[in-house]
């Protein structure tokens, strides 16, 4: 895997693409759907885009994937020389210059993470790596409570700040081994970024996805609105749990059923909780968000998630968030869903 999105590996079945983008077209329509795709981020991206001859379907993917890159080389912590990991290495408590689209993706995190009390934190990286998530090894016992305590005295959100200086951006930290870790968000800016992509090629018909955050505009090669299914959260089949339109929205699940291991004879998730310093163990199980930007929804999951059902659902109602929740009761599941969530949802799906 190029980078430490320890979501990643689940996000990519987590959030299925609705099979209607790829359907036939009926045969008094014109449309056709071109799907592209490729690896980034240690997931999987893919485009559908209509109407697109071969010559430039070819020229688009090529076009992706350098701007993917691009953007792994950003926020990659699995690359030493990556801007992110320059940064994190640095020892230095003074401002580190850093590209604008950085500064946004920080302040935009530091900013759900205030709204969710510190349960989405970009900085828990310490804690990541502490239970095998990150790019250390898998431990072969449970940490102690000395090693927990000294991976949380790593981290923690006021210790991180963004500076405008003159134009400038600057990231700055107050102690020197502070980690940053953008795997939480990476996938929803990414999909963002894919977007824009579209615009600048004049394609305004699409649906594109980088591991569990998707977005789309327009309509598919049916006429009809892109719709996207949510997964039953189930690590032994594919099926559907939901199915929302989304058009020019972006959605992100998180989950914590397929990401794990067997560690003292208890299920070990990757979802770390910053404030216990261990991974979470309520009854949350997979957490849906849409939101303007896939950026957003790809914050706001990971928070939501960490918090659990009940203290979820009070900053959903703070926040007015379109939001879906499966919750495991006993052998079973319950749903839960915001009312701006059900204006999305495609009706008999639930």
């Amino acid at each position: 895997m190029d980078m430490t999105i320890f979501r990643a590996a689940i996000l990519a079945t987590l959030v299925l693409i609705a099979g209607c983008d790829t359907a036939t077209p009926p045969k008094a329509a014109k449309s056709a759907a071109t799907v592209l795709e490729g690896k980034t981020m240690g997931t999987f991206w893919r485009v559908s885009v209509i109407d697109l001859d071969e010559t430039r379907a070819s020229a688009l993917r090529q076009k992706v994937q350098t701007q993917l890159d691009a953007d792994d080389q950003l926020l990659s912590t699995w690359k030493s020389d990556s801007a992110l990991m320059r940064f994190n290495q640095s020892q230095s408590i003074t401002p580190w210059p850093v590209s604008e689209a950085m500064a946004d993706i920080v302040t935009e995190s530091l900013r759900i993470g205030a709204k969710t009390s510190g349960a989405m934190d970009i900085t828990v990286g310490p804690l990541v790596n502490l239970w095998g998530f990150g790019p250390d090894k898998q431990p072969v016992k449970t940490p102690t409570e000395a090693e927990i305590a000294a991976a949380k005295a790593r981290s923690g959100l006021k210790h991180l700040s963004v500076i405008n200086l003159s134009g400038q951006q600057f990231l700055q930290k107050d102690i020197p081994d502070l980690f940053v870790d953008l795997s939480t968000v990476g996938e929803g800016y990414a999909a963002d970024h894919l977007a824009r992509l579209m615009e600048q090629e004049g394609i305004s018909r699409y649906l594109v996805s980088v591991g569990g955050a998707l977005v789309s505009r327009g309509m598919n090669a049916e006429g009809q609105p892109w719709r996207v299914a949510i997964q039953k959260p189930t690590d032994r089949e594919n099926a559907v749990q939901a199915i929302v339109d989304i058009n020019g929205h972006g959605i992100s699940t998180s989950g914590s059923y397929r990401n794990y291991y067997e560690l003292d004879g208890k299920r070990i998730s990757h979802v770390i909780d910053p404030q216990t310093g261990r991974p979470i163990d309520h009854k949350l199980v997979s957490v849906t968000v849409i939101a303007p930007t896939a950026l957003e929804a790809d914050g706001w999951d990971t928070g939501l998630m960490v918090l659990g059902p009940e203290k979820a659902k009070e900053v959903v109602r703070e926040q007015g968030l379109a939001v879906y929740m499966i919750i495991k009761e006993g052998d079973s599941f319950r749903t839960w869903m915001s009312p701006q969530f059900n204006g999305f949802l495609v009706n008999g799906k639930n």
